[in-house]
Protein backbone atom coordinates (compact mmCIF):
# COMPACT_ATOMS: atom_id res chain seq x y z
CA UNK A 1 0.00 0.00 0.00
CA UNK A 2 1.50 3.29 -1.17
CA UNK A 3 0.31 6.77 -0.21
CA UNK A 4 0.20 9.10 -3.25
CA UNK A 5 -0.46 12.82 -3.68
CA UNK A 6 -2.79 12.43 -6.66
CA UNK A 7 -3.73 10.02 -9.43
CA UNK A 8 -1.31 11.57 -11.91
CA UNK A 9 1.45 10.06 -9.76
CA UNK A 10 0.43 6.56 -10.91
CA UNK A 11 -1.24 7.33 -14.24
CA UNK A 12 1.72 6.00 -16.22
CA UNK A 13 1.05 2.56 -14.70
CA UNK A 14 -2.51 2.43 -16.07
CA UNK A 15 -4.21 2.33 -19.46
CA UNK A 16 -7.66 2.88 -17.92
CA UNK A 17 -8.86 4.59 -14.75
CA UNK A 18 -12.33 3.79 -13.41
CA UNK A 19 -14.08 6.04 -10.88
CA UNK A 20 -16.79 5.38 -8.38
CA UNK A 21 -19.36 8.22 -8.29
CA UNK A 22 -20.54 9.15 -4.79
CA UNK A 23 -17.65 9.83 -2.44
CA UNK A 24 -15.13 10.16 -5.27
CA UNK A 25 -16.45 12.37 -8.07
CA UNK A 26 -19.31 14.06 -6.20
CA UNK A 27 -21.39 14.04 -3.01
CA UNK A 28 -24.77 13.79 -4.73
CA UNK A 29 -25.10 17.58 -4.95
CA UNK A 30 -21.86 18.90 -6.41
CA UNK A 31 -18.41 17.71 -7.52
CA UNK A 32 -15.72 17.41 -4.90
CA UNK A 33 -13.00 20.08 -5.05
CA UNK A 34 -10.46 19.13 -7.70
CA UNK A 35 -12.57 16.39 -9.26
CA UNK A 36 -13.20 18.25 -12.53
CA UNK A 37 -9.53 19.22 -12.87
CA UNK A 38 -8.34 15.69 -12.10
CA UNK A 39 -10.61 14.11 -14.72
CA UNK A 40 -9.58 16.69 -17.32
CA UNK A 41 -5.87 16.18 -16.60
CA UNK A 42 -6.10 12.39 -16.87
CA UNK A 43 -8.09 12.64 -20.11
CA UNK A 44 -5.50 15.04 -21.51
CA UNK A 45 -2.80 12.52 -20.58
CA UNK A 46 -4.53 10.03 -22.88
CA UNK A 47 -5.98 7.75 -20.22
CA UNK A 48 -9.17 5.86 -20.97
CA UNK A 49 -11.65 6.88 -18.26
CA UNK A 50 -14.86 5.27 -17.03
CA UNK A 51 -17.38 5.34 -14.20
CA UNK A 52 -18.51 2.20 -12.36
CA UNK A 53 -21.36 2.95 -9.99
CA UNK A 54 -23.67 1.02 -7.69
CA UNK A 55 -26.67 2.93 -8.98
CA UNK A 56 -30.03 1.28 -9.55
CA UNK A 57 -30.60 3.60 -12.51
CA UNK A 58 -29.34 2.93 -16.01
CA UNK A 59 -26.14 4.32 -17.51
CA UNK A 60 -27.62 7.27 -19.43
CA UNK A 61 -29.30 8.96 -16.43
CA UNK A 62 -26.03 8.65 -14.52
CA UNK A 63 -24.04 10.18 -17.37
CA UNK A 64 -26.60 13.01 -17.47
CA UNK A 65 -26.27 13.48 -13.69
CA UNK A 66 -22.49 13.74 -14.02
CA UNK A 67 -22.80 16.31 -16.80
CA UNK A 68 -25.42 18.34 -14.90
CA UNK A 69 -22.96 18.74 -12.03
CA UNK A 70 -20.37 20.24 -14.37
CA UNK A 71 -18.14 17.19 -14.57
CA UNK A 72 -16.77 16.49 -18.07
CA UNK A 73 -19.03 13.54 -18.90
CA UNK A 74 -17.63 13.38 -22.42
CA UNK A 75 -14.27 12.35 -20.91
CA UNK A 76 -15.71 9.00 -19.81
CA UNK A 77 -15.57 6.30 -22.46
CA UNK A 78 -18.02 4.21 -20.44
CA UNK A 79 -20.50 4.76 -17.63
CA UNK A 80 -21.48 1.38 -16.23
CA UNK A 81 -24.03 0.98 -13.44
CA UNK A 82 -25.45 -1.97 -11.57
CA UNK A 83 -28.90 -0.91 -12.78
CA UNK A 84 -27.69 -1.09 -16.38
CA UNK A 85 -26.26 -4.57 -15.82
CA UNK A 86 -29.60 -5.76 -14.42
CA UNK A 87 -31.54 -4.16 -17.29
CA UNK A 88 -29.33 -5.96 -19.79
CA UNK A 89 -29.87 -9.30 -18.05
CA UNK A 90 -33.65 -8.74 -18.07
CA UNK A 91 -33.50 -7.86 -21.77
CA UNK A 92 -31.61 -11.11 -22.46
CA UNK A 93 -34.20 -13.11 -20.46
CA UNK A 94 -31.58 -14.12 -17.89
CA UNK A 95 -33.99 -13.06 -15.12
CA UNK A 96 -37.06 -15.23 -14.64
CA UNK A 97 -39.15 -12.88 -12.49
CA UNK A 98 -41.69 -10.88 -14.47
CA UNK A 99 -43.78 -8.95 -11.92
CA UNK A 100 -41.70 -6.80 -9.58
CA UNK A 101 -42.70 -4.78 -6.56
CA UNK A 102 -40.21 -1.89 -6.73
CA UNK A 103 -38.57 0.00 -3.86
CA UNK A 104 -37.14 3.25 -5.17
CA UNK A 105 -35.78 6.62 -4.08
CA UNK A 106 -38.48 8.51 -5.99
CA UNK A 107 -41.85 7.63 -7.55
CA UNK A 108 -41.50 6.62 -11.19
CA UNK A 109 -37.86 5.53 -10.96
CA UNK A 110 -38.71 1.88 -11.64
CA UNK A 111 -40.96 2.66 -14.59
CA UNK A 112 -38.29 4.86 -16.18
CA UNK A 113 -35.65 2.19 -15.56
CA UNK A 114 -37.83 -0.55 -17.08
CA UNK A 115 -38.66 1.19 -20.35
CA UNK A 116 -38.23 -1.30 -23.19
CA UNK A 117 -38.59 -4.39 -21.00
CA UNK A 118 -41.60 -6.78 -20.94
CA UNK A 119 -42.08 -6.38 -17.17
CA UNK A 120 -45.12 -5.69 -15.00
CA UNK A 121 -45.14 -3.65 -11.79
CA UNK A 122 -46.91 -4.91 -8.69
CA UNK A 123 -48.54 -2.63 -6.12
CA UNK A 124 -48.52 -5.11 -3.24
CA UNK A 125 -46.44 -8.04 -2.05
CA UNK A 126 -49.25 -10.46 -2.90
CA UNK A 127 -49.24 -9.32 -6.56
CA UNK A 128 -45.46 -9.69 -6.98
CA UNK A 129 -43.20 -12.57 -7.87
CA UNK A 130 -40.06 -10.64 -6.83
CA UNK A 131 -38.87 -7.43 -5.15
CA UNK A 132 -36.70 -4.92 -7.02
CA UNK A 133 -34.69 -2.83 -4.53
CA UNK A 134 -33.29 0.10 -6.53
CA UNK A 135 -32.99 2.93 -4.03
CA UNK A 136 -34.24 4.53 -0.82
CA UNK A 137 -35.78 7.97 -0.26
CA UNK A 138 -33.21 10.62 0.59
CA UNK A 139 -32.94 11.13 4.33
CA UNK A 140 -35.20 8.20 5.15
CA UNK A 141 -34.70 5.72 8.00
CA UNK A 142 -35.76 2.64 6.01
CA UNK A 143 -38.41 1.57 8.52
CA UNK A 144 -41.27 1.50 6.02
CA UNK A 145 -39.16 -0.42 3.51
CA UNK A 146 -38.03 -2.91 6.18
CA UNK A 147 -41.65 -3.65 7.07
CA UNK A 148 -42.47 -4.30 3.41
CA UNK A 149 -39.45 -6.59 3.09
CA UNK A 150 -40.51 -8.53 6.19
CA UNK A 151 -43.81 -9.22 4.45
CA UNK A 152 -42.01 -10.17 1.23
CA UNK A 153 -39.76 -12.61 3.06
CA UNK A 154 -42.83 -14.22 4.65
CA UNK A 155 -44.08 -14.79 1.08
CA UNK A 156 -40.67 -16.26 0.08
CA UNK A 157 -40.15 -13.63 -2.62
CA UNK A 158 -36.67 -13.28 -4.10
CA UNK A 159 -35.08 -9.85 -3.79
CA UNK A 160 -33.06 -8.28 -6.61
CA UNK A 161 -30.83 -5.52 -5.24
CA UNK A 162 -29.36 -3.18 -7.85
CA UNK A 163 -27.45 -1.03 -5.36
CA UNK A 164 -25.38 -3.14 -2.95
CA UNK A 165 -23.95 -0.06 -1.18
CA UNK A 166 -24.74 0.01 2.54
CA UNK A 167 -24.20 3.77 2.82
CA UNK A 168 -23.54 6.70 0.47
CA UNK A 169 -21.69 9.94 1.31
CA UNK A 170 -23.53 13.24 1.13
CA UNK A 171 -22.61 16.86 1.87
CA UNK A 172 -21.41 17.87 5.36
CA UNK A 173 -20.28 14.36 6.25
CA UNK A 174 -23.76 12.84 6.16
CA UNK A 175 -23.94 9.16 5.15
CA UNK A 176 -27.24 8.20 3.49
CA UNK A 177 -28.74 4.78 4.23
CA UNK A 178 -28.43 2.73 1.05
CA UNK A 179 -30.23 -0.37 -0.26
CA UNK A 180 -27.41 -2.80 0.47
CA UNK A 181 -28.05 -2.50 4.20
CA UNK A 182 -31.63 -3.73 3.77
CA UNK A 183 -30.67 -6.39 1.24
CA UNK A 184 -28.01 -7.89 3.51
CA UNK A 185 -30.51 -7.92 6.39
CA UNK A 186 -33.03 -9.69 4.13
CA UNK A 187 -30.40 -12.27 3.25
CA UNK A 188 -29.31 -12.63 6.88
CA UNK A 189 -32.89 -13.41 7.85
CA UNK A 190 -33.04 -16.21 5.31
CA UNK A 191 -34.34 -14.34 2.25
CA UNK A 192 -33.11 -15.05 -1.28
CA UNK A 193 -31.09 -12.08 -2.60
CA UNK A 194 -29.47 -11.52 -5.99
CA UNK A 195 -27.00 -8.62 -5.98
CA UNK A 196 -26.01 -6.59 -9.05
CA UNK A 197 -23.00 -4.31 -8.85
CA UNK A 198 -19.74 -3.96 -6.93
CA UNK A 199 -18.09 -5.98 -5.41
CA UNK A 200 -19.57 -8.78 -7.51
CA UNK A 201 -17.37 -9.86 -10.38
CA UNK A 202 -19.72 -9.68 -13.42
CA UNK A 203 -20.01 -5.89 -13.47
CA UNK A 204 -16.21 -5.53 -13.42
CA UNK A 205 -15.81 -8.03 -16.26
CA UNK A 206 -18.52 -6.30 -18.31
CA UNK A 207 -16.71 -2.98 -18.01
CA UNK A 208 -13.33 -4.49 -18.91
CA UNK A 209 -14.87 -5.99 -22.03
CA UNK A 210 -16.33 -2.60 -22.98
CA UNK A 211 -13.05 -0.76 -22.35
CA UNK A 212 -10.85 -3.34 -24.08
CA UNK A 213 -8.08 -3.01 -21.48
CA UNK A 214 -6.24 -5.61 -19.45
CA UNK A 215 -7.31 -5.98 -15.80
CA UNK A 216 -3.74 -5.48 -14.60
CA UNK A 217 -3.54 -2.09 -16.36
CA UNK A 218 -6.89 -0.87 -15.05
CA UNK A 219 -7.20 1.18 -11.86
CA UNK A 220 -10.36 1.25 -9.70
CA UNK A 221 -10.66 4.50 -7.72
CA UNK A 222 -13.19 4.26 -4.91
CA UNK A 223 -14.06 5.18 -1.35
CA UNK A 224 -15.64 1.85 -0.32
CA UNK A 225 -13.27 -0.88 0.77
CA UNK A 226 -16.09 -3.43 0.73
CA UNK A 227 -17.26 -2.64 -2.80
CA UNK A 228 -14.67 -0.71 -4.83
CA UNK A 229 -11.42 -2.02 -3.41
CA UNK A 230 -12.41 -5.64 -2.72
CA UNK A 231 -14.27 -5.89 -6.03
CA UNK A 232 -11.46 -4.35 -8.04
CA UNK A 233 -8.81 -6.53 -6.41
CA UNK A 234 -10.88 -9.68 -7.00
CA UNK A 235 -11.14 -8.75 -10.69
CA UNK A 236 -7.36 -8.37 -10.94
CA UNK A 237 -7.38 -4.57 -11.14
CA UNK A 238 -5.13 -2.11 -9.37
CA UNK A 239 -6.99 -0.15 -6.67
CA UNK A 240 -6.80 3.34 -5.18
CA UNK A 241 -8.67 4.10 -1.96
CA UNK A 242 -10.04 7.63 -1.50
CA UNK A 243 -9.93 8.61 2.17
CA UNK A 244 -12.19 11.65 1.81
CA UNK A 245 -15.42 9.79 1.00
CA UNK A 246 -17.45 7.18 2.86
CA UNK A 247 -14.85 6.61 5.61
CA UNK A 248 -13.68 10.24 5.95
CA UNK A 249 -14.54 10.46 9.66
CA UNK A 250 -12.22 7.54 10.46
CA UNK A 251 -9.23 9.59 9.28
CA UNK A 252 -9.78 12.49 11.68
CA UNK A 253 -7.14 10.97 13.94
CA UNK A 254 -4.39 8.47 13.37
CA UNK A 255 -1.89 7.59 10.68
CA UNK A 256 -3.69 7.10 7.33
CA UNK A 257 -1.87 3.86 6.55
CA UNK A 258 -2.73 2.37 9.95
CA UNK A 259 -6.35 3.56 9.76
CA UNK A 260 -6.74 2.06 6.30
CA UNK A 261 -5.28 -1.26 7.45
CA UNK A 262 -7.76 -1.38 10.34
CA UNK A 263 -10.70 -0.47 8.10
CA UNK A 264 -9.69 -3.12 5.58
CA UNK A 265 -9.65 -5.73 8.32
CA UNK A 266 -13.05 -4.57 9.60
CA UNK A 267 -14.56 -4.82 6.11
CA UNK A 268 -12.78 -8.06 5.13
CA UNK A 269 -11.10 -6.26 2.26
CA UNK A 270 -7.61 -6.57 0.82
CA UNK A 271 -5.42 -3.52 1.22
CA UNK A 272 -5.59 -1.06 -1.68
CA UNK A 273 -2.52 -0.56 -3.85
CA UNK A 274 -2.69 3.21 -3.41
CA UNK A 275 -4.04 5.63 -0.85
CA UNK A 276 -5.13 9.17 -1.78
CA UNK A 277 -6.96 11.89 0.16
CA UNK A 278 -9.25 12.96 -2.66
CA UNK A 279 -9.00 13.83 -6.36
CA UNK A 280 -7.66 17.30 -5.50
CA UNK A 281 -4.67 15.66 -3.86
CA UNK A 282 -5.63 16.82 -0.37
CA UNK A 283 -4.69 14.53 2.51
CA UNK A 284 -7.93 13.19 3.90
Amino acid sequence: MQSIDNLMAVADQCDAIVFDQWGVLHNGSQPYPGAIEAVEALAKAGKKLAVLSNSGKRSLPNRQRIAAMGLPAEAFAQVMTSGEAFWQDCAKAHVHAQRFLPITAKPGDAERWGEGLPLAWARTVDEADAILLMGLPEGGDGLQERALLDEARSNSLPLYCTNPDRGSPRADGVVQLSPGTLAHAYQGDGGDVVFYGKPHRPVFDALIDALGTAPSSTLMVGDSLEHDIAGGANAGWKTAFVMGGLHAAAFDKGDPLSVTARLAQDHTSPLPDFLVGNLAGEKG
